[in-house]
């Protein structure tokens, strides 16, 4: 099926004129550039990949394309016509639509009136019909393959992957004349639902602007990539010919070498238990036992929607626990509420950092330093000088950069804002990481830190449950893989044995048990 876009995607390119043109487009926040002289355009019918690590201008230009922000200087035109959007719906209404890889659903409201707006459909009295809007709404999930999915179900009951699949379906059914997509797949264990999807937009001459950091997407989809790097588009190139070495070299301005390193397989090691969960019960969760030892990392593989998610946030007292036991360091646990987890020494990393883990509204150093408010304050009083010291530590400890530290957390790449995060839940002082899909939308090198971070942290002797919907990056981070299936594990496989093969049978059901 990629094999069939991509040549379709190719063909149709040479026949047609290109559907967007952008010429040395510039936009500054005061002193800060967020891009320079960025120049790129999409043929008719292709699918164009846009790479770079996290603060390169990508979210920039999609701001800029969906008509949230206004450059400052250059051209764009789409279709052959001059493109100057002043607002989002000027945008829609030019052709042009985007699915954000934060996402902009609105979760107060159901799903059929998120793919509708910002019209509802109305009653031959003129009144918003919620029978005509349901009915409508679930006419287009069924054309999309999710039918699966109530209309009148509220967003904010839908899992961050159903979430994402009716983001992407929103964006697709206003048959646009370009689509933007950012970081589409970052939540989907499967994108071959997505590429169907792609392939039918393309051959009626739609243009697609993907933007991903996962380098074999944008090879299987993408005839040309245009790589973007400190704000400015550093080449447009065919893919084809150019390797995966020369395409980071381009990105970040460094050997591949250089960056990669911290992807190296750890050394098992063999503590004492460290976190046990014996038949543990819950949400999807039927029944799960596992154990993580001191100075190791264990991985977590399932296919979408198997109880991972509910297993993960049990451990960090989100969701109530129906049945079954946790231990944590040999002793029993109850872990009814987040303090509660906080109290036993787990730190959690959820999946939606920006609903679930950061404060957007508050500065970046506050936001690291609200796990070390209790032992920072005496008598009510915060000692502000062991909080700057406190935070400037742990921004070092996860590279990020102290300029960021004053800026609001909202105003941070992706990347940056997962490396405060995790900051703050290191700070915590926590002794067994619990991390849900941690590297998520985030570029290659932040991978490397955040794979640099878990090391070091076991290393020290804490314990590491992992979950990644990058069968790839446990194969090359976990010491040990437990695979769940319908809520239950469906098998365990070693670090000898680990490949993305033995992975993906068990995580379908079609090896039994181990």
């Amino acid at each position: 099926m990629a094999a069939m876009l991509t040549a379709a995607t190719a063909s149709g390119a040479r026949a047609a004129s290109p559907i967007l043109v952008m010429e040395g487009i510039s936009k500054a926040y005061g002193a800060t550039i967020a891009v320079r002289r960025v120049s790129l355009d999409i043929e008719a019918g292709e699918v164009h990949g846009i790479l770079g690590e996290n603060g390169a201008g990508k979210s920039t230009i999609v701001k800029v394309l969906s008509g949230i922000v206004t450059p400052d200087s250059g051209r764009i035109a789409l279709g052959g016509a001059p493109f100057a959007p002043g607002s989002p719906m000027a945008a829609r209404a030019a052709g042009v639509s985007t699915a954000f890889q934060e996402l902009s659903l609105l979760p107060n409201l159901t799903v059929a009136q998120n793919l509708l707006l910002p019209l509802q459909l109305k009653g031959p009295l003129g009144f918003v019909s919620a029978r005509r809007t349901r009915d409508r709404a679930a006419a287009m999930l069924g054309e999309y393959g999710l039918g699966h999915i109530h209309p009148d179900l509220p967003v904010r009951s839908l899992s961050l992957a159903e979430k994402q699949r009716v983001e992407i379906m929103r964006a697709v059914s206003r048959s646009p004349k370009l689509l933007v997509l950012d970081e589409p797949t970052a939540a989907l264990a499967d994108p071959g639902w997505l590429f169907a999807i792609l392939e039918r937009l393309t051959a009626t001459g739609t243009g697609v602007l993907y933007i991903s950091h996962r380098l074999s997407e944008i090879r299987r989809l993408c005839r040309r990539g245009t790589i973007l790097r400190n704000g400015e588009s550093i080449e447009t190139v065919p893919l084809e010919g150019v390797g995966d070495d020369r395409i980071f070299e381009m990105m970040v301005g460094a050997a591949a070498g250089a960056r990669t390193t911290a992807h190296a397989a750890p050394a098992g090691r063999g503590g004492p238990v460290a976190l046990a969960v014996r038949n543990l019960a819950g949400g999807n969760v039927r029944d799960i036992s596992l154990d993580v030892r001191s100075g190791e990392i264990v991985g977590v593989a399932a296919l979408e929607g198997q109880g991972q998610r509910d297993l993960f946030r049990m451990l960090a007292g989100l969701t109530p626990v129906r049945g079954g036991e946790i231990a944590i360091d040999g002793k029993p646990a109850v872990i009814a509420s987040p303090a509660a987890a906080a109290r036993a020494g787990i730190g959690f990393v959820p999946e939606e950092r920006k609903t679930e883990g950061v404060f957007l509204g508050l500065s970046t150093d506050t936001n690291i330093s609200l796990s070390l408010l209790g032992r920072l304050s005496r008598f009510g009083i915060l000692d502000r000088a062991g909080e700057r010291a406190a935070v400037r530590r742990e921004a070092r400890r996860v590279d990020l950069a102290e300029r960021y530290l004053r800026l609001k957390i909202g105003e941070l790449s992706g990347g940056n804002q997962q490396k405060a995060l995790i900051g703050r839940v290191l700070a915590s002082g926590a002794r067994h990481l619990v991390l849900f899909d941690p590297t998520r939308g985030v570029d290659v090198g932040t991978k490397a830190v955040i794979y640099g971070v878990i090391r070091d942290f076991v290393g020290h002797g804490g314990s590491v449950l992992v979950y990644s919907t990058e069968l790839s990056e446990l194969v090359h981070l976990v010491d040990r893989c437990i695979v769940v299936y319908r809520g239950r594990v469906a098998g365990e496989v070693p670090k000898e044995a680990l490949s993305e093969p033995r992975l993906v049978a068990l995580a379908a059901g079609q090896e039994a048990r181990a």
